[in-house]
């Protein structure tokens, strides 16, 4: 069966916001006290930041989400931009009929804020964001959560994301799933979580819907 649905991880995947991240990581490691290398630092970018925050200094946890966040916020507008093809290929998408969604571990309001930013907010049908789900990815909560909103088969159903939480997750709902290779996480690593498919250029997405 054909693919009408695409739900899309946000960051790393459709928007760059690595640097962005990796900033804010630093600026609050060292308001805090420490110190991590440059590949311990990207281990961090994917999972909430409470269960990062939580892992490394729980007592300062909730201190640091809010210095992270603060950083992030005040230059996220400087650093944030999309990836290349991914507004061609989403009004590509759209024209076509395919569904399209949002599954992030951010905000809801910051995930929105990076899609107005880069233009592509009037493409996605419905956005869950970290704020309305009791479980992160890998749990496929977000995910279906996306395919109710959608009235979405999981036969048909496309998770797109940059680290192996997104796979997993899709995995775990049930629907086939496709890694994207400009992940800071690295082709190798991501074709380890079995993805369906592995793009290496978001017009891919096109050539796996048939067009």
């Amino acid at each position: 069966m054909s693919i009408r649905t695409i739900l899309f991880d946000l960051d790393g995947t459709l928007i760059d916001t690595n640097e962005l991240i990796n900033l804010s990581f630093y600026h609050t490691f060292q308001k805090f006290g420490y110190q991590f290398t440059h590949d311990e630092i990207l281990a961090f970018n994917g999972p909430p930041l409470v269960e990062t925050f939580q892992n490394i200094d729980l007592a300062q946890s909730e201190a640091m989400i809010t210095t992270y966040r603060e950083h992030n916020l005040v230059h996220h507008d400087d650093y944030v931009k999309a990836f290349p093809n991914v507004k061609e290929t989403l009004k590509a998408l759209k024209n076509r009929g395919i569904s399209l969604g949002i599954v992030t571990t951010k905000m809801r309001d910051t995930a929105i804020r990076g899609l107005k930013v880069t233009g592509i907010e009037a493409y996605f049908d419905t956005i869950v964001g970290l704020d309305d789900v009791s479980n992160a990815k890998p749990h496929p909560e977000s995910v279906l959560n996306a395919m109710k909103v959608l009235h979405a088969d999981p036969e048909t159903t496309l998770m797109v994301g940059d680290n192996w939480h997104d796979i997993k997750a899709g995995h775990n709902a049930g629907v086939k799933t496709a890694a994207v290779a400009w992940s800071l996480k690295g082709e190798e690593f991501l074709q380890g979580y079995e993805p369906t498919y592995m793009l290496y250029d978001m017009f891919d997405l096109l050539e796996i819907i048939g067009v």
